[in-house]
Protein backbone atom coordinates (compact mmCIF):
# COMPACT_ATOMS: atom_id res chain seq x y z
CA UNK A 1 0.00 0.00 0.00
CA UNK A 2 1.47 3.36 -1.08
CA UNK A 3 0.71 5.78 1.76
CA UNK A 4 1.95 8.86 -0.12
CA UNK A 5 -0.35 8.16 -3.07
CA UNK A 6 -3.35 7.65 -0.77
CA UNK A 7 -2.61 10.94 1.03
CA UNK A 8 -2.63 12.82 -2.29
CA UNK A 9 -5.93 11.20 -3.26
CA UNK A 10 -7.53 12.13 0.08
CA UNK A 11 -6.33 15.74 -0.24
CA UNK A 12 -7.76 15.90 -3.74
CA UNK A 13 -11.14 14.62 -2.55
CA UNK A 14 -11.17 17.16 0.29
CA UNK A 15 -10.35 19.94 -2.20
CA UNK A 16 -13.37 19.15 -4.39
CA UNK A 17 -15.51 18.95 -1.27
CA UNK A 18 -14.37 22.47 -0.33
CA UNK A 19 -15.40 23.77 -3.76
CA UNK A 20 -18.83 22.25 -3.31
CA UNK A 21 -19.28 23.88 0.07
CA UNK A 22 -18.24 27.24 -1.37
CA UNK A 23 -20.69 26.88 -4.27
CA UNK A 24 -23.43 26.06 -1.78
CA UNK A 25 -23.20 29.57 -0.33
CA UNK A 26 -24.23 30.97 -3.73
CA UNK A 27 -27.36 28.82 -4.16
CA UNK A 28 -30.44 30.99 -3.69
CA UNK A 29 -33.18 29.15 -5.61
CA UNK A 30 -33.96 26.09 -7.72
CA UNK A 31 -32.67 27.74 -10.89
CA UNK A 32 -29.25 28.24 -9.26
CA UNK A 33 -29.29 24.67 -7.98
CA UNK A 34 -30.49 22.96 -11.18
CA UNK A 35 -28.96 25.02 -14.02
CA UNK A 36 -26.52 27.46 -12.32
CA UNK A 37 -28.83 30.40 -12.97
CA UNK A 38 -28.20 30.26 -16.77
CA UNK A 39 -24.92 32.12 -16.28
CA UNK A 40 -22.02 29.90 -17.40
CA UNK A 41 -19.51 31.14 -20.01
CA UNK A 42 -18.42 29.05 -23.00
CA UNK A 43 -15.31 27.57 -21.41
CA UNK A 44 -17.28 26.20 -18.46
CA UNK A 45 -20.09 24.85 -20.66
CA UNK A 46 -17.44 23.01 -22.70
CA UNK A 47 -15.64 21.59 -19.67
CA UNK A 48 -18.79 20.49 -17.85
CA UNK A 49 -20.20 18.90 -21.04
CA UNK A 50 -16.90 17.14 -21.75
CA UNK A 51 -16.60 16.10 -18.10
CA UNK A 52 -20.03 14.52 -17.97
CA UNK A 53 -19.18 12.18 -20.84
CA UNK A 54 -15.57 11.46 -19.84
CA UNK A 55 -16.27 8.95 -17.08
CA UNK A 56 -15.12 5.60 -15.78
CA UNK A 57 -15.98 3.77 -18.99
CA UNK A 58 -13.84 6.19 -21.05
CA UNK A 59 -10.72 5.54 -18.98
CA UNK A 60 -11.15 1.89 -18.01
CA UNK A 61 -13.81 0.41 -20.31
CA UNK A 62 -13.29 1.83 -23.81
CA UNK A 63 -9.48 1.26 -24.00
CA UNK A 64 -9.67 -2.41 -23.03
CA UNK A 65 -12.49 -3.06 -25.51
CA UNK A 66 -10.41 -1.26 -28.15
CA UNK A 67 -7.36 -3.53 -27.73
CA UNK A 68 -9.65 -6.56 -27.85
CA UNK A 69 -11.90 -5.67 -30.78
CA UNK A 70 -10.64 -2.49 -32.47
CA UNK A 71 -12.55 0.71 -33.21
CA UNK A 72 -15.65 -1.21 -34.25
CA UNK A 73 -16.05 -2.47 -30.69
CA UNK A 74 -16.32 1.08 -29.32
CA UNK A 75 -18.70 2.63 -31.87
CA UNK A 76 -21.25 3.21 -29.10
CA UNK A 77 -18.82 5.13 -26.93
CA UNK A 78 -16.91 7.37 -27.64
CA UNK A 79 -18.19 7.82 -31.21
CA UNK A 80 -21.93 7.60 -30.55
CA UNK A 81 -21.66 9.55 -27.30
CA UNK A 82 -19.54 12.33 -28.82
CA UNK A 83 -21.73 12.71 -31.92
CA UNK A 84 -24.73 12.96 -29.56
CA UNK A 85 -23.35 16.21 -28.14
CA UNK A 86 -22.65 17.53 -31.63
CA UNK A 87 -26.24 16.77 -32.65
CA UNK A 88 -27.54 18.44 -29.48
CA UNK A 89 -25.58 21.59 -30.31
CA UNK A 90 -26.56 21.61 -33.98
CA UNK A 91 -30.28 20.77 -33.76
CA UNK A 92 -31.59 20.99 -30.19
CA UNK A 93 -29.69 23.52 -28.06
CA UNK A 94 -31.06 26.72 -29.56
CA UNK A 95 -34.68 25.54 -29.70
CA UNK A 96 -34.64 24.25 -26.12
CA UNK A 97 -32.74 27.24 -24.71
CA UNK A 98 -35.35 29.67 -26.06
CA UNK A 99 -38.10 27.87 -24.14
CA UNK A 100 -36.48 28.72 -20.78
CA UNK A 101 -37.31 25.40 -19.13
CA UNK A 102 -35.90 23.93 -15.91
CA UNK A 103 -35.85 20.27 -17.00
CA UNK A 104 -36.23 18.27 -20.20
CA UNK A 105 -39.46 16.89 -18.72
CA UNK A 106 -40.92 20.41 -18.86
CA UNK A 107 -40.76 20.21 -22.66
CA UNK A 108 -42.94 17.09 -22.71
CA UNK A 109 -45.50 18.81 -20.46
CA UNK A 110 -45.63 21.95 -22.59
CA UNK A 111 -45.85 19.97 -25.85
CA UNK A 112 -47.92 16.91 -24.94
CA UNK A 113 -49.40 17.33 -21.44
CA UNK A 114 -48.76 15.98 -17.96
CA UNK A 115 -49.24 12.30 -18.75
CA UNK A 116 -46.44 12.20 -21.34
CA UNK A 117 -44.33 14.42 -19.07
CA UNK A 118 -44.53 11.94 -16.18
CA UNK A 119 -43.96 8.85 -18.33
CA UNK A 120 -40.97 10.28 -20.25
CA UNK A 121 -39.45 11.69 -17.05
CA UNK A 122 -39.77 8.29 -15.39
CA UNK A 123 -38.02 6.65 -18.35
CA UNK A 124 -35.23 9.23 -18.21
CA UNK A 125 -34.77 8.80 -14.45
CA UNK A 126 -34.68 5.01 -14.83
CA UNK A 127 -31.98 5.26 -17.48
CA UNK A 128 -29.60 6.84 -14.97
CA UNK A 129 -29.45 3.74 -12.77
CA UNK A 130 -26.91 1.97 -14.97
CA UNK A 131 -24.84 5.05 -15.70
CA UNK A 132 -24.45 6.17 -12.08
CA UNK A 133 -23.92 2.57 -10.96
CA UNK A 134 -21.01 2.32 -13.40
CA UNK A 135 -19.31 5.34 -11.82
CA UNK A 136 -19.88 4.03 -8.29
CA UNK A 137 -18.53 0.63 -9.32
CA UNK A 138 -15.43 2.33 -10.70
CA UNK A 139 -14.94 4.33 -7.49
CA UNK A 140 -15.07 1.09 -5.51
CA UNK A 141 -12.51 -0.49 -7.82
CA UNK A 142 -10.17 2.51 -7.57
CA UNK A 143 -10.20 2.57 -3.77
CA UNK A 144 -9.68 -1.19 -3.66
CA UNK A 145 -6.69 -0.98 -6.02
CA UNK A 146 -5.22 2.02 -4.18
CA UNK A 147 -5.29 0.20 -0.84
CA UNK A 148 -4.05 -3.05 -2.40
CA UNK A 149 -7.25 -4.81 -1.37
CA UNK A 150 -7.27 -3.53 2.23
CA UNK A 151 -10.51 -1.74 1.38
CA UNK A 152 -13.06 -3.97 -0.36
CA UNK A 153 -14.76 -2.81 -3.52
CA UNK A 154 -18.07 -2.55 -1.66
CA UNK A 155 -16.54 -0.33 1.03
CA UNK A 156 -14.90 1.71 -1.72
CA UNK A 157 -18.29 2.22 -3.35
CA UNK A 158 -19.71 3.58 -0.09
CA UNK A 159 -16.75 5.93 0.49
CA UNK A 160 -16.77 7.12 -3.12
CA UNK A 161 -20.51 7.78 -3.10
CA UNK A 162 -20.21 9.87 0.05
CA UNK A 163 -17.30 11.84 -1.42
CA UNK A 164 -19.44 12.89 -4.38
CA UNK A 165 -22.79 13.15 -2.59
CA UNK A 166 -21.80 15.86 -0.13
CA UNK A 167 -20.75 18.53 -2.60
CA UNK A 168 -23.60 17.78 -5.01
CA UNK A 169 -26.24 18.07 -2.27
CA UNK A 170 -24.76 21.29 -0.94
CA UNK A 171 -23.72 23.06 -4.15
CA UNK A 172 -25.98 21.62 -6.87
CA UNK A 173 -25.11 22.24 -10.51
CA UNK A 174 -22.98 25.26 -9.65
CA UNK A 175 -20.70 23.00 -7.60
CA UNK A 176 -20.72 20.41 -10.39
CA UNK A 177 -19.73 23.02 -12.99
CA UNK A 178 -16.85 24.41 -10.94
CA UNK A 179 -15.49 21.01 -9.92
CA UNK A 180 -15.82 19.83 -13.53
CA UNK A 181 -13.78 22.81 -14.66
CA UNK A 182 -10.93 21.99 -12.27
CA UNK A 183 -11.19 18.22 -12.68
CA UNK A 184 -10.96 18.45 -16.46
CA UNK A 185 -7.75 20.44 -16.21
CA UNK A 186 -6.35 17.69 -13.96
CA UNK A 187 -7.65 14.98 -16.30
CA UNK A 188 -6.29 16.44 -19.54
CA UNK A 189 -2.86 17.23 -18.09
CA UNK A 190 -2.63 13.95 -16.19
CA UNK A 191 -3.59 11.64 -19.06
CA UNK A 192 -1.45 13.55 -21.55
CA UNK A 193 1.66 13.16 -19.38
CA UNK A 194 0.81 9.48 -18.77
CA UNK A 195 0.47 8.92 -22.54
CA UNK A 196 3.89 10.46 -23.20
CA UNK A 197 5.48 8.38 -20.43
CA UNK A 198 3.71 5.22 -21.70
CA UNK A 199 5.08 5.76 -25.19
CA UNK A 200 8.57 6.05 -23.70
CA UNK A 201 8.12 2.79 -21.78
CA UNK A 202 6.97 1.07 -24.97
CA UNK A 203 10.08 2.22 -26.87
CA UNK A 204 8.36 4.99 -28.79
CA UNK A 205 4.93 5.88 -30.13
CA UNK A 206 5.80 4.11 -33.39
CA UNK A 207 5.93 0.76 -31.54
CA UNK A 208 2.46 1.37 -30.15
CA UNK A 209 1.07 2.34 -33.57
CA UNK A 210 2.71 -0.73 -35.12
CA UNK A 211 0.84 -2.92 -32.61
CA UNK A 212 -2.49 -1.35 -33.54
CA UNK A 213 -1.77 -1.85 -37.24
CA UNK A 214 -0.62 -5.42 -36.75
CA UNK A 215 -3.77 -6.37 -34.80
CA UNK A 216 -6.06 -4.44 -37.19
CA UNK A 217 -7.35 -2.30 -34.34
CA UNK A 218 -8.27 0.56 -36.68
CA UNK A 219 -10.94 -1.55 -38.35
CA UNK A 220 -14.23 0.28 -37.83
CA UNK A 221 -16.96 -1.22 -40.00
CA UNK A 222 -18.32 -4.74 -39.38
CA UNK A 223 -18.69 -7.57 -41.87
CA UNK A 224 -21.20 -6.63 -44.63
CA UNK A 225 -23.97 -8.95 -43.47
CA UNK A 226 -27.46 -7.80 -42.54
CA UNK A 227 -27.23 -8.89 -38.90
CA UNK A 228 -23.74 -7.49 -38.32
CA UNK A 229 -24.62 -4.15 -39.90
CA UNK A 230 -27.88 -3.95 -37.94
CA UNK A 231 -26.08 -4.67 -34.66
CA UNK A 232 -23.46 -2.04 -35.52
CA UNK A 233 -26.08 0.60 -36.28
CA UNK A 234 -28.07 -0.34 -33.18
CA UNK A 235 -24.98 0.09 -31.00
CA UNK A 236 -24.13 3.43 -32.63
CA UNK A 237 -27.56 5.02 -32.22
CA UNK A 238 -28.02 3.83 -28.62
CA UNK A 239 -25.92 6.63 -27.13
CA UNK A 240 -25.95 8.87 -30.20
CA UNK A 241 -29.73 9.37 -30.03
CA UNK A 242 -30.67 7.83 -26.68
CA UNK A 243 -28.52 10.35 -24.82
CA UNK A 244 -30.20 13.38 -26.40
CA UNK A 245 -33.35 13.37 -24.20
CA UNK A 246 -31.27 13.30 -21.00
CA UNK A 247 -31.49 15.76 -18.14
CA UNK A 248 -27.71 16.06 -17.69
CA UNK A 249 -27.30 17.12 -21.34
CA UNK A 250 -30.25 19.50 -21.02
CA UNK A 251 -28.77 21.06 -17.85
CA UNK A 252 -25.57 21.90 -19.68
CA UNK A 253 -27.49 23.52 -22.51
CA UNK A 254 -29.69 25.54 -20.17
CA UNK A 255 -26.82 26.60 -17.88
CA UNK A 256 -25.17 28.64 -20.65
CA UNK A 257 -25.36 32.41 -20.50
CA UNK A 258 -26.95 32.63 -23.99
CA UNK A 259 -28.14 30.36 -26.79
CA UNK A 260 -24.98 30.76 -28.87
CA UNK A 261 -22.91 29.57 -25.92
CA UNK A 262 -25.29 26.66 -25.43
CA UNK A 263 -24.95 25.59 -29.06
CA UNK A 264 -21.18 26.00 -29.35
CA UNK A 265 -20.47 24.53 -25.92
CA UNK A 266 -22.23 21.27 -26.74
CA UNK A 267 -20.57 20.90 -30.15
CA UNK A 268 -17.06 21.71 -28.93
CA UNK A 269 -17.54 19.39 -25.95
CA UNK A 270 -18.62 16.56 -28.28
CA UNK A 271 -15.69 16.90 -30.68
CA UNK A 272 -13.26 17.25 -27.76
CA UNK A 273 -14.60 14.10 -26.15
CA UNK A 274 -14.14 11.96 -29.27
CA UNK A 275 -10.60 13.24 -29.83
CA UNK A 276 -9.38 12.91 -26.24
CA UNK A 277 -10.94 9.46 -25.80
CA UNK A 278 -8.10 8.20 -28.01
CA UNK A 279 -5.58 9.10 -25.27
CA UNK A 280 -6.55 6.29 -22.84
CA UNK A 281 -6.81 3.94 -25.86
CA UNK A 282 -3.18 4.78 -26.71
CA UNK A 283 -2.11 4.24 -23.10
CA UNK A 284 -3.66 0.77 -22.97
CA UNK A 285 -2.13 -0.14 -26.33
CA UNK A 286 1.24 0.90 -24.86
CA UNK A 287 0.49 -1.32 -21.85
CA UNK A 288 0.08 -4.28 -24.19
CA UNK A 289 3.46 -3.51 -25.78
CA UNK A 290 5.15 -3.26 -22.37
CA UNK A 291 3.37 -6.07 -20.50
CA UNK A 292 2.73 -8.43 -23.41
CA UNK A 293 0.46 -11.40 -22.78
CA UNK A 294 -0.08 -10.37 -19.15
CA UNK A 295 -1.94 -7.26 -20.33
CA UNK A 296 -4.10 -9.27 -22.74
CA UNK A 297 -4.95 -11.75 -19.97
CA UNK A 298 -6.04 -8.92 -17.67
CA UNK A 299 -8.08 -7.38 -20.51
CA UNK A 300 -9.80 -10.72 -21.06
CA UNK A 301 -10.47 -11.62 -17.41
CA UNK A 302 -11.02 -8.23 -15.74
CA UNK A 303 -10.35 -5.45 -18.23
CA UNK A 304 -11.28 -2.68 -15.77
CA UNK A 305 -8.08 -3.38 -13.84
CA UNK A 306 -5.73 -3.23 -16.83
CA UNK A 307 -4.91 0.47 -16.81
CA UNK A 308 -4.57 0.84 -12.99
CA UNK A 309 -2.38 -2.28 -12.89
CA UNK A 310 -0.15 -0.95 -15.67
CA UNK A 311 0.35 2.39 -13.90
CA UNK A 312 0.94 0.90 -10.44
CA UNK A 313 3.36 -1.78 -11.62
CA UNK A 314 5.34 0.06 -14.31
CA UNK A 315 5.35 3.76 -13.43
CA UNK A 316 6.93 5.92 -10.69
CA UNK A 317 5.00 7.63 -7.89
CA UNK A 318 4.56 10.95 -9.73
CA UNK A 319 2.91 9.20 -12.68
CA UNK A 320 0.68 7.27 -10.29
CA UNK A 321 -0.44 10.48 -8.61
CA UNK A 322 -1.22 12.05 -11.99
CA UNK A 323 -3.08 8.98 -13.19
CA UNK A 324 -5.29 8.51 -10.16
CA UNK A 325 -5.95 12.24 -10.02
CA UNK A 326 -7.09 12.08 -13.65
CA UNK A 327 -9.09 8.90 -13.10
CA UNK A 328 -10.90 10.24 -10.04
CA UNK A 329 -11.58 13.48 -11.93
CA UNK A 330 -13.24 11.52 -14.72
CA UNK A 331 -15.34 9.39 -12.39
CA UNK A 332 -16.37 12.15 -9.98
CA UNK A 333 -17.32 14.59 -12.74
CA UNK A 334 -19.65 12.05 -14.35
CA UNK A 335 -21.10 10.68 -11.12
CA UNK A 336 -21.89 14.17 -9.78
CA UNK A 337 -23.75 15.10 -12.96
CA UNK A 338 -25.66 11.84 -13.07
CA UNK A 339 -26.73 12.10 -9.43
CA UNK A 340 -28.05 15.63 -9.85
CA UNK A 341 -29.89 15.22 -13.17
CA UNK A 342 -32.48 12.53 -12.30
CA UNK A 343 -33.14 14.10 -8.91
CA UNK A 344 -34.10 17.46 -10.40
CA UNK A 345 -36.27 15.70 -12.98
CA UNK A 346 -38.09 13.73 -10.30
CA UNK A 347 -38.95 16.79 -8.21
CA UNK A 348 -39.86 19.07 -11.12
CA UNK A 349 -41.79 16.60 -13.28
CA UNK A 350 -43.17 13.93 -10.93
CA UNK A 351 -43.28 15.16 -7.32
CA UNK A 352 -44.76 18.55 -8.24
CA UNK A 353 -47.54 16.78 -10.15
CA UNK A 354 -48.27 14.66 -7.08
CA UNK A 355 -48.18 17.43 -4.49
CA UNK A 356 -49.54 20.33 -6.48
CA UNK A 357 -48.08 23.78 -5.96
CA UNK A 358 -44.69 23.82 -4.19
CA UNK A 359 -42.86 26.92 -3.02
CA UNK A 360 -39.35 27.41 -4.42
CA UNK A 361 -37.75 26.73 -1.03
CA UNK A 362 -39.73 23.49 -0.66
CA UNK A 363 -38.71 22.43 -4.16
CA UNK A 364 -35.03 23.13 -3.43
CA UNK A 365 -35.16 21.07 -0.24
CA UNK A 366 -36.95 18.25 -2.08
CA UNK A 367 -34.22 18.20 -4.75
CA UNK A 368 -31.52 17.81 -2.10
CA UNK A 369 -33.33 15.01 -0.31
CA UNK A 370 -34.05 13.28 -3.60
CA UNK A 371 -30.34 13.27 -4.45
CA UNK A 372 -29.63 11.50 -1.16
CA UNK A 373 -32.36 8.90 -1.72
CA UNK A 374 -31.32 8.33 -5.33
CA UNK A 375 -27.67 7.91 -4.28
CA UNK A 376 -28.65 5.24 -1.76
CA UNK A 377 -30.75 3.40 -4.36
CA UNK A 378 -27.99 3.51 -6.96
CA UNK A 379 -25.40 2.38 -4.42
CA UNK A 380 -27.57 -0.64 -3.61
CA UNK A 381 -28.02 -1.33 -7.33
CA UNK A 382 -24.26 -1.05 -7.97
CA UNK A 383 -23.51 -3.48 -5.15
CA UNK A 384 -26.13 -5.90 -6.46
CA UNK A 385 -24.72 -5.66 -10.00
CA UNK A 386 -21.09 -5.99 -8.86
CA UNK A 387 -19.17 -7.92 -11.49
CA UNK A 388 -21.05 -6.43 -14.45
CA UNK A 389 -18.57 -4.64 -16.77
CA UNK A 390 -18.62 -0.85 -16.48
CA UNK A 391 -18.97 -0.38 -20.23
CA UNK A 392 -22.03 -2.66 -20.33
CA UNK A 393 -23.69 -0.82 -17.44
CA UNK A 394 -23.35 2.48 -19.31
CA UNK A 395 -24.32 1.28 -22.79
CA UNK A 396 -27.49 -0.46 -21.58
CA UNK A 397 -28.66 2.65 -19.71
CA UNK A 398 -29.68 4.59 -22.83
CA UNK A 399 -31.87 2.05 -24.58
CA UNK A 400 -35.00 2.99 -22.63
CA UNK A 401 -34.69 6.69 -23.54
CA UNK A 402 -33.88 5.82 -27.16
CA UNK A 403 -37.10 3.83 -27.64
CA UNK A 404 -39.21 5.97 -25.32
CA UNK A 405 -38.25 9.62 -25.00
CA UNK A 406 -36.25 10.45 -28.15
CA UNK A 407 -39.00 10.32 -30.79
CA UNK A 408 -41.50 12.54 -28.87
CA UNK A 409 -38.69 15.08 -28.36
CA UNK A 410 -37.42 15.32 -31.94
CA UNK A 411 -40.88 15.14 -33.51
CA UNK A 412 -42.26 17.64 -31.01
CA UNK A 413 -39.57 20.11 -32.01
CA UNK A 414 -39.54 19.51 -35.76
CA UNK A 415 -42.99 18.18 -36.76
CA UNK A 416 -45.89 20.51 -36.09
CA UNK A 417 -48.51 17.81 -36.70
CA UNK A 418 -47.29 15.62 -33.82
CA UNK A 419 -49.95 15.27 -31.13
CA UNK A 420 -50.36 13.98 -27.60
CA UNK A 421 -52.00 10.83 -28.95
CA UNK A 422 -49.06 10.39 -31.30
CA UNK A 423 -46.64 10.66 -28.39
CA UNK A 424 -48.62 8.05 -26.42
CA UNK A 425 -48.64 5.68 -29.42
CA UNK A 426 -44.91 6.28 -29.88
CA UNK A 427 -44.11 5.44 -26.26
CA UNK A 428 -46.29 2.32 -26.30
CA UNK A 429 -44.97 1.04 -29.63
CA UNK A 430 -41.31 1.82 -28.94
CA UNK A 431 -41.12 0.32 -25.47
CA UNK A 432 -43.46 -2.55 -26.32
CA UNK A 433 -41.41 -3.70 -29.33
CA UNK A 434 -38.14 -3.22 -27.42
CA UNK A 435 -39.38 -5.48 -24.62
CA UNK A 436 -40.26 -8.18 -27.15
CA UNK A 437 -36.58 -8.43 -28.06
CA UNK A 438 -35.44 -9.17 -24.51
CA UNK A 439 -33.69 -12.58 -24.35
CA UNK A 440 -36.07 -13.62 -21.55
CA UNK A 441 -39.00 -13.08 -23.95
CA UNK A 442 -37.79 -14.25 -27.36
CA UNK A 443 -34.75 -14.94 -29.58
CA UNK A 444 -35.46 -11.98 -31.88
CA UNK A 445 -32.54 -10.03 -30.43
CA UNK A 446 -30.02 -12.49 -31.87
CA UNK A 447 -30.81 -11.42 -35.43
CA UNK A 448 -31.74 -7.75 -34.97
CA UNK A 449 -31.06 -5.24 -32.13
CA UNK A 450 -34.10 -4.62 -29.97
CA UNK A 451 -33.31 -0.94 -29.43
CA UNK A 452 -33.26 -0.31 -33.19
CA UNK A 453 -36.54 -2.16 -33.67
CA UNK A 454 -38.04 -0.13 -30.82
CA UNK A 455 -36.82 3.13 -32.36
CA UNK A 456 -38.43 2.32 -35.72
CA UNK A 457 -41.66 1.33 -33.96
CA UNK A 458 -41.63 4.60 -31.99
CA UNK A 459 -41.45 6.65 -35.20
CA UNK A 460 -44.25 4.61 -36.77
CA UNK A 461 -46.35 5.01 -33.63
CA UNK A 462 -45.84 8.78 -33.60
CA UNK A 463 -46.85 9.20 -37.26
CA UNK A 464 -49.86 6.88 -37.13
CA UNK A 465 -51.02 8.11 -33.74
CA UNK A 466 -50.84 11.75 -34.86
CA UNK A 467 -52.25 11.44 -38.39
CA UNK A 468 -54.92 8.74 -38.02
CA UNK A 469 -57.31 10.80 -35.83
CA UNK A 470 -56.81 13.82 -38.11
CA UNK A 471 -57.55 11.70 -41.20
CA UNK A 472 -60.62 10.12 -39.58
CA UNK A 473 -61.87 13.54 -38.52
CA UNK A 474 -61.45 14.94 -42.02
CA UNK A 475 -63.27 11.92 -43.51
CA UNK A 476 -66.14 12.42 -41.05
CA UNK A 477 -66.42 16.11 -41.92
CA UNK A 478 -66.38 15.27 -45.64
CA UNK A 479 -69.13 12.68 -45.24
CA UNK A 480 -71.34 15.05 -43.26
CA UNK A 481 -70.82 17.73 -45.87
CA UNK A 482 -71.76 15.37 -48.69
CA UNK A 483 -74.93 14.40 -46.81
CA UNK A 484 -76.00 18.03 -46.80
CA UNK A 485 -75.14 19.27 -43.32
CA UNK A 486 -73.47 22.67 -43.05
CA UNK A 487 -69.78 22.70 -42.04
CA UNK A 488 -70.61 24.33 -38.71
CA UNK A 489 -72.94 21.51 -37.72
CA UNK A 490 -70.44 18.85 -38.79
Amino acid sequence: MNTTLIVFVVLYLLGTLGIGLWAGTRIKNTSDFAIAGRSLPLVMVVTTTFATWFGAETVMGIPARFVQGGLGAVVEDPFGAGICLVLVGAFFATKLYRQNLLTIGDFYRERYGKGVEIFCSAAIILSYLGWVAAQITALGLVFSVLTNGAMSETAGMVVGTMAVLVYVVVGGFLAVAWTDFIQMIVLVIGLTVIAIFSADLAGGADKVMALTQQNELWKFLPEPTFTDMAMFIGAAVTMMLGSIPQQDVFQRVMSAKDERTARNGAMIGGFSYILFAFVPMFIVAAAVVVMGQEALDIAKDDYQRLLPTFVLSKMPLLMQILFFGALLSAIKSTSSATLLAPSTSFVENILKNMRGHMKDREQLLAMRWTIVVFAVLVLAYAIAMKGTPIYDLVSSAYQVTLVGAFVPLVMGLYWQRSTTQGAIFSLAAGIGVWLLYFPQVSDLGQAFPGQLAGLVAAFVGMVLGSLAPQWLRSRHVHRQHVEGLPDEAS
